[in-house]
């Protein structure tokens, strides 16, 4: 995929090592200095898959300030899925039957210091044109929010859990030592749609405005300290006019 830019900004796949020890050092800032309160300048995010993967850059053209990143791992079907980094923290059995070409989109991030909403727009039509090159039928990862108290996210799990749950045919079972079962907790709570989508994270929002869908629980991960749902979109049930803005977006 050639890199491509909008506006202010440049997306490209990463294709050196100090690409993808930038990438690292983003996601450093971001999930681990965050918890820890320090920055000493050299850490890294880093795991065994970051050797399959695919890395997206998006850079500042300017500057070539790197304000977001995010790793593509794909599978040719769900034989393979238990490859993914979710496959960790779920039990995703129901879905080695699917047929299909996936990706699992994974360690998103953007810059703490960075607020511009054109970065996750140019992000989604990278992630577009990768999906739609690649033939992709199936995009899933871990969608995370920040902070391990089930209360703090009660609103917008109580609407996952009213309008977003997974197929039963493709249902993620429990897994992981710590979990949330929200849809079982949260199942005499009625939300409020506007204050759960606002308590919801972007890219999960996004997600969810393609048609995705999520398990009934969330897994809490306490080295991150975040919550995270396992999340899907089934490209073809992707409603045709988010299809066409997302195509558009992506050209």
């Amino acid at each position: 995929m050639p890199p491509f830019r909008r506006g202010r900004y440049q997306a490209r796949l990463a294709e050196t090592p100090q690409d993808v020890h930038a990438a690292q050092r983003l996601r450093w800032l971001c999930f681990i200095a965050r918890n820890e309160g320090r920055d000493d300048g050299v850490q890294i995010d880093s795991d065994a898959l970051d050797a399959d993967c695919r890395h997206m850059l998006v850079e500042e053209v300017a500057t070539g300030t790197l304000v977001c990143c995010f790793r593509f791992l794909q599978l040719a079907g769900g034989s393979e899925i238990g490859r993914s980094y979710s496959a960790q923290f779920y039990n995703l059995k129901a879905l080695e039957s699917f047929d299909g070409p996936m990706v699992e989109m994974g360690r998103f991030c953007i810059h703490p210091e960075q607020r511009d909403p054109d970065i996750i727009r140019i992000s989604w039509a990278a992630m577009t044109r990768f999906v739609e090159a690649a033939g992709i039928e199936m995009l899933f990862g871990c969608s995370s929010f920040v902070g391990t108290e089930p209360d703090e996210h009660a609103e917008a799990f109580a609407i996952l859990r009213e309008r977003h749950l997974a197929p039963r045919r493709w249902w993620p079972r429990v897994k992981a030592p710590r979990v949330f079962s929200f849809a079982q907790a949260l199942r005499l709570r009625k939300p409020d749609p506007k204050r759960a989508m606002a308590a919801m994270p972007p890219l999960l929002r996004s997600y969810l405005a393609m048609g995705g869908w999520v398990s009934d629980h969330a897994v809490v991960d306490p080295v991150l300290q975040t919550m995270h749902v396992f999340t899907g979109v089934e490209i073809r049930a992707i409603p045709p006019s988010r299809r066409r803005l997302l195509s558009a977006s992506a050209v």
